[in-house]
């Protein structure tokens, strides 16, 4: 899958690049998946499995080639909509942009795949989340009663990211 440029620099006061997930990169999304989420946490297993798939893109942020963070992009087929599955920063570098960064890089992913629409769940009770997606343009336009593992509920929300094919 192209991306354009094969690494991606973003605004920030530090110096932080983009490039898609590979194989040795595992250990480290465990890391981070571990360090950020208590519960509903991607395996292993399921993070091997996303690098290799075809219709799946995991993106990192890095600095000088230290992974501080990640993001992964739905792609299935015969659809104009993208789905955000999952976002994660490095604790220590919350507040940082980082994340922005990696939401800006995941939708141009989703345009470059021809996807006019991104569409993600996130936590009730994460307001920092729901403010950066909010932030960026996204809306909320429904609920999940009960979609985590701990029973909190999810927002949907969406985003345009272009003019839907006529």
């Amino acid at each position: 899958m192209e991306f354009g440029a094969p690494s991606h620099s973003f605004a920030s006061p530090m110096a932080i690049s983009v490039r898609p997930a590979l194989e040795a990169d595992i250990d480290r999304l465990v890391d981070i998946e571990n360090a950020v989420f208590a519960g509903d946490r991607l395996s292993r297993r399921s993070l091997r499995r996303l690098v290799a798939s075809p219709s799946a893109v995991i993106i990192l942020a890095e600095i000088d080639g230290n992974t501080i963070g990640y993001a992964v992009v739905l792609l299935r087929r015969g659809t104009l909509a993208a789905r955000l599955y999952s976002i994660a920063v490095a604790p220590e570098l919350a507040g940082r942009r980082v994340g922005a960064g990696l939401l800006e890089a995941a939708e141009n992913i989703a345009r470059s795949q021809g996807r006019a629409l991104m569409r993600l769940e996130v936590r009730t009770d994460n307001g920092p989340a729901i403010g950066l997606y909010q932030g960026a343009g996204y809306r909320i336009f429904g609920r999940k009663p009960g979609y985590y593992q701990d029973g909190e509920d999810a927002l949907r929300m969406e985003k345009m990211l272009a003019e839907a094919v006529r």
